[in-house]
Parts: C-alpha cells; sequence; structure tokens
C-alpha cells in the first residue's frame, strides 16, 4: 500500500481549506515514499507551494474552469474510453464491483471512475498490484498530462506524476479530441452528448480486474487508431 496515490488522488480533487492545511504533510508523504523520480517530486511541490499560498476562492475557481468547462481534460476515465455509449454504464458497474471486491464503499453520486477515486483505491492494494492496474489508462493518462500542459496548468505537475507511475508512453490516447478552452460554443456543443446509461450492455463474460483490463487496453488501441 502507498499513501502516494492517496496523496495525488487529493491534489487532483476540488480544493479545500483542509487540503491547503495539508500540503505540507502530503509534501513529506512524496519524499519518504520516494516513488516519484527527484525532479517529478519537486514539480509537484511546486504546485503544493502554490496551493498552499493561493486564496481558496481562486483556487476553486480555477479548478471548476479546468475540469467543469470541457470534456478534454475531464477525470473521469471512461469518458476518454466510451464517451456517453451505454459501454461505459457497464464498465462503471464493472470497476464498482470491482471496488467492492476490496471493501471500497462507493458513496452516492461520486463516479467510480473518477480519477481522484480510482487512486484512492489503489492506495488500498499492494505497490507492484496498484502500479499494474494504473498502467492500464497509461495513454489517457498521457494525454491528460500533454493538455494540461498546453493550459499552462499547475495540476499538469500532478498529473505528469500520475503519467510516470502509469509508465505512460510518450503519445497519450483519448477518443474525446482536445478542444480550445476558450471556444464556449464549442465547450457547449461538447456537452451535447446523451446521457450515460448505468446499465447491462455488450459485456465480455465475468468482471473484476481482468475485464475492466480488457476495456482499457482497447479503448486505447482505438483511440491511438483514430
Amino acid at each position: 500500500m502507498a499513501r502516494t496515490y492517496r496523496a495525488l488522488a487529493a491534489l487532483l480533487s476540488y480544493p479545500t481549506q483542509e487540503l491547503q492545511v495539508a500540503a505540507g504533510e502530503i509534501a513529506e508523504t512524496l519524499t519518504a515514499e520516494a516513488l516519484l523520480s527527484a525532479p517529478q517530486c519537486e514539480s509537484v511541490r511546486g504546485f503544493l507551494r502554490e496551493l498552499a499560498g493561493a486564496d481558496l476562492y481562486d483556487l476553486q475557481e480555477r479548478y471548476v474552469g479546468l475540469f467543469d468547462r470541457g470534456r478534454a481534460v475531464s477525470l473521469h476515465l471512461f469518458e476518454h474510453v466510451h464517451g456517453e455509449s451505454r459501454d461505459r454504464g457497464q464498465a462503471m458497474v464493472d470497476l464498482l464491483a470491482l471496488y467492492r471486491e476490496h471493501g471500497l464503499e462507493v458513496t452516492a453520486g461520486e463516479l467510480p471512475d473518477f480519477l481522484p477515486l480510482f487512486l484512492e483505491f489503489l492506495s488500498l492494494l499492494p505497490v507492484p498490484e496498484a502500479q499494474a492496474l494504473l498502467a492500464e489508462p497509461a495513454a489517457i493518462l498521457r494525454a491528460l498530462t500533454e493538455r494540461l500542459a498546453k493550459r499552462h496548468a499547475g495540476y499538469a505537475a500532478v498529473m505528469q506524476a500520475v503519467a510516470a507511475l502509469a509508465q505512460a508512453p510518450r503519445t497519450g490516447a483519448s477518443a474525446i479530441p482536445d478542444e480550445d478552452p476558450d471556444d464556449l460554443a464549442a465547450l457547449d456543443a461538447a456537452w451535447e452528448e446523451a446521457a450515460v446509461h448505468f446499465g447491462p450492455g455488450e459485456a465480455i463474460d465475468g468482471c473484476g480486474t481482468d475485464r475492466l483490463r480488457t476495456r482499457l487496453r482497447a479503448a486505447q488501441r482505438d483511440a491511438a487508431a483514430a
């Protein structure tokens, strides 16, 4: 089990005063566990300093503007795999089952493919198992890193750290095309999608880790070929 995954999950979550207060503790955790390289750790420390010293309302406004205005940098992994299709709903069901198998209960209103929640789950697993599972959406994590860097967002340092743990390839892949964050008309159009259907769809027999990995691998192949 590694607290580094939990620390990165916190940094990708909606900013709170509690998170600002915990910035020093998070930095100490990253240093102590040394799962990240020294340059990666220092980059995240820079973001932590920014997080601790900024006005909370400004942080919250920036977070919403970055992650909630469009889909290109969505922190919901399966959105980069299935979009809003029925397959995404079934993948959610499978991931929820995997969480429950390991004793993690998701509260009402939380979507299981939310990256901070996924990282929180990985923090409960032995490090080799966590790293192997994180490697499955590696190309998506690389795409998110590239897109956040393009937006000059401090969160790029955090996503880069997550991508490094996943041993992400140099080139990212996402089923969602990148977008201009300042093109409001395009952003509105991007959200005019069918709702997610949480129910059975065409699926592979069985559930759990193997099924989750199969879906993520297939999605990355599809995105890379597009």
